[in-house]
């Protein structure tokens, strides 16, 4: 391992959320960086930072800022690993919402692998 991979294994992943004030209070509360009302501009500022950077992050990212990404922010969703990207429901929508992630659950599984029991 260089040197380079060293201080990048050593380093702990960013903890970002972006997305309504509303919202980015929660996460700033349980220590995310936050960024509220962010702009298409400043989402792809910071994909485009963690992507030249070789940063590791968790981004929570509001879904209708992910609704159309830029090139930055694509290059990172097909990238996978070092950067983790989820998306969640702005606040009024979060009782109807269904992540990507659980569709791709249930279309593997079943319609019936999510349901709690009880």
């Amino acid at each position: 391992m260089n040197v380079a991979q060293q201080s990048m294994a050593a380093a702990p992943a960013r903890l970002i959320a972006l997305g309504s004030a509303g919202l980015m209070e929660g996460f700033e509360l349980i220590g995310f960086e936050t960024i509220a009302d962010p702009t298409s501009e400043s989402v792809e500022e910071l994909f485009q930072e963690l992507l030249r950077q070789q940063q590791a992050a968790l981004v929570v990212i509001e879904r209708r800022l992910a609704e159309r990404p830029g090139r930055h922010l694509m290059r990172a969703q097909q990238e996978g690993g070092r950067i983790v990207i989820t998306e969640i429901p702005e606040i009024h929508m979060s009782r109807g919402y269904h992540s990507r992630v659980e569709e791709l659950v249930q279309s593997i599984l079943g319609a019936s692998a999510l349901e709690i029991e009880e």
